[in-house]
């Protein structure tokens, strides 16, 4: 075999190698990320330092949000985003689960091709759309059905007191379960189809039904994927805005009961940053956006682990 040659990247008459120059841009579009990133997060720093500067750690766990008094706490705003993301989740992960199991293994694949459409269809819905659903659709109907339903028969709890106002925080959860039911459905979906072909015979070999096929063998294997595709949804969920901000009722307060309004990060964001009344106002606001920013990467990051890990292992041949 005859002995590989490596190009130059330099000549005297042709100039930079081809290979080099195309190397050198993709290196530098891919460090401007990085950039824009950092400049971002410098940026953000150093507006929210008087609010920093004021308030310190007490910031994160103060309750009272007054721009009259020039009192801000930001505890109700990451009450309401964590609880309403927490809680979509816990409705988004069976349905979405589901539906990835029934388009990879069950439904016929022409059949599972056009679900599979459908239900990526639903991410390309403007979130101002599902919001505006909700306040005229949703909302109305959870203030006369559902509502009265839960307090009647399980308002001896206190997820359930109070009164049927219909915008709540149960509207931000349900609104915030169909949003991120396509992304996880969609993950999912492409980590059941990397589980190799011969580990799903293998268990049908042995006399395992359908279901103990897809419980023992497809389901353990992308285990981590999955898990990374939900936590994707919940990056999702934690920074929506305008669908959250029309249904939640905007309230800044902690209550336990799932029928009061509340409020998240992303609403208060936009529904007061247009109209600061101090330096110290914005400074707040770009403190809360600054805290949303830092828990949405870690959350993306953890997620590209996983789903990182779950593919290195099918590229392993499950080893």
């Amino acid at each position: 075999m005859p002995p590989v040659t490596t190009a130059p990247k330099w000549n005297i008459k042709t100039g930079f190698n081809g290979d080099f120059i195309f190397k050198g841009i993709t290196v530098l579009f891919a460090f401007s990320i990085l950039v824009i990133l950092a400049l971002m997060i410098y940026e953000m720093v150093g507006e929210s330092l008087p609010a920093m500067r004021k308030f310190g750690r007490h910031f994160i766990g103060g309750m009272e949000w007054d721009a009259v008094q020039g009192t801000f706490g930001a505890l109700p705003y990451l009450y309401g985003s964590v609880v309403s993301s927490v809680l979509a989740l816990a409705l988004a992960t069976p349905l979405s689960v589901g539906s990835a199991v029934f388009i990879t293994e069950i439904a016929p694949k022409k059949f599972g091709a056009v679900v599979a459409a459908l239900v990526e269809l639903l991410a390309a819905i403007p979130s101002v759309i599902y919001g505006l659903w909700g306040i005229l659709v949703m909302a109305p109907w959870l203030q006369k059905t559902v509502q009265p339903f839960l307090i009647e028969h399980f308002g001896f709890l206190p997820f359930f007191k109070g009164a049927p106002y219909g915008v709540s925080m149960l509207a931000a959860v349900f609104i915030l379960m169909i949003m991120v039911v396509p992304i996880i459905t969609s993950i999912t979906k492409e980590v059941l189809l990397a589980v190799p072909q011969s580990q799903k015979e293998a268990a049908i070999a042995l006399g395992a039904t359908r279901w103990e096929m897809i419980r023992m063998a497809v389901l353990p294997y992308g285990r981590s994927g999955i898990l990374g595709a939900v936590i994707l949804g919940l990056g999702r969920a934690i920074g929506e805005t305008m669908a959250v901000t029309m249904v939640i009722g905007n309230a800044p307060q902690i209550s336990l009961s799932l029928l009061s309004p509340a409020y998240t990060m992303p609403s208060v964001i936009a529904n007061e940053f247009a109209e600061t009344t101090s330096k110290l106002h914005s400074a707040a606001l770009m403190e809360i956006g600054l805290i949303l920013l830092v828990v949405t990467l870690v959350i993306n990051a953890l997620a590209r682990l996983l789903i990182w890990s779950v593919t290195r292992r099918q590229r392993g041949g499950g080893h």
